[in-house]
């Protein structure tokens, strides 16, 4: 009975997490389960969901409750993909994030991959196309288990954020560790996002 109870618990905290991501676009699912946790006042950590879990509620959230926005805002961020992966298509840019996995709520952004010999080359292309943006870093956890450092660049594309991480042309054989399930995050070149549109 107290595995059942310890279930019902957790699938409660992972859907109320899913809400907090939704409505106050937290992007972090730690925050949002430490968030949900003191809202249903369970602070019992063993109680806590998994991020895969966490991920899998959202899913079901977005198709509950928001269907038909929810379609649109996805057409209208991989729309916005594909145009910044053609601009970005000298450095082999991919889709990677919520944006492919289809669990991408209005506050998120569209997370792109990109391959470079240096992360200036990518500054002078968006440059090249009068693009404003901010540069930052970006740590990302590599398959030794340890996090490593990248650098990004933030940009408008239509009325969605981009947000481009560089890495070393030879990264493109190893995808960095979804902090969701813990594997090789998924991407997605510029063929396999045509195929998301079209369907």
């Amino acid at each position: 009975m107290k595995n059942h109870c310890s279930d019902r618990a957790r699938q409660m905290l992972a859907q109320e997490a899913a809400r907090i991501i939704v409505e106050q676009g937290i992007q972090d699912y730690r925050i949002a389960k430490t968030k949900a946790a003191e809202r249903l006042g369970m602070k019992d950590r063993g109680a806590l969901p998994g991020n895969a879990e966490i991920e899998l509620a959202l899913s079901n959230h977005l198709t509950l409750f928001r269907r038909e926005s929810h379609v649109d805002l996805l057409l209208i961020m991989r729309r916005a993909a594909l145009a910044a992966m053609d601009m970005l298509s000298p450095f082999s840019s991919c889709l990677v994030g919520p944006v492919l996995r289809g669990t991408a709520a209005e506050s998120s952004s569209v997370n792109l991959h990109v391959f470079a010999d240096a992360s200036e080359m990518v500054a002078f292309k968006l440059q090249e196309n009068d693009v404003r943006y901010k540069a930052f870093e970006q740590r990302l956890k590599s398959r030794r288990d340890r996090l490593e450092t990248f650098a990004a660049f933030r940009f408008m594309q239509g009325e969605s954020t981009v947000e481009a991480t560089v890495f070393p042309i030879d990264g493109v054989r190893q995808a960095p560790i979804s902090p969701v399930d813990g594997k090789p995050m998924r991407r997605a070149d510029k063929k396999a996002v045509l195929e998301l549109l079209a369907d």
